[in-house]
């Protein structure tokens, strides 16, 4: 009665062990896949950027045959980024507690609101 007891058990460990091999593999697997995905972005990253260097001086050069200062129009574009980026942090902040409140019109201590 003992053995085949330990029978049933080692087969269970041996089937579980089969399943979580199958497992390990399907990872391998998927894992070398995501590698190759990976280096295929990194591929297509690297030329896009080099894409946008060459455009980015292309267009530089056209801006100075007509007389545009292509780096100072940059310039004031990434500036207006950041003010547009703070502002938009600042109402993310603001609107937090500003919801809180919602349309409740505020009044001072002891003083009741009109009805």
């Amino acid at each position: 009665m003992g053995l085949g007891s330990t029978a049933k058990k080692i087969q269970g460990l041996s089937d579980r062990a089969e399943a979580m091999y199958k497992q390990v593999q399907q990872l391998q697997q998927r894992i070398t896949n995501l590698e190759g995905e990976v280096d295929d972005t990194h591929d297509t990253v690297k030329r896009m950027d080099h894409q946008i260097t060459e455009q980015r001086q292309l267009l530089l050069a056209i801006a100075d045959e007509h007389g545009i200062d292509g780096e100072q129009i940059l310039a004031d574009a990434a500036i207006d980024d950041a003010d547009d980026l703070a502002a938009a942090e600042a109402d993310d902040e603001t609107g937090d507690d500003d919801s809180e409140d919602g349309d409740t019109p505020s009044t001072d201590a002891g003083e009741q609101p009109a009805e």
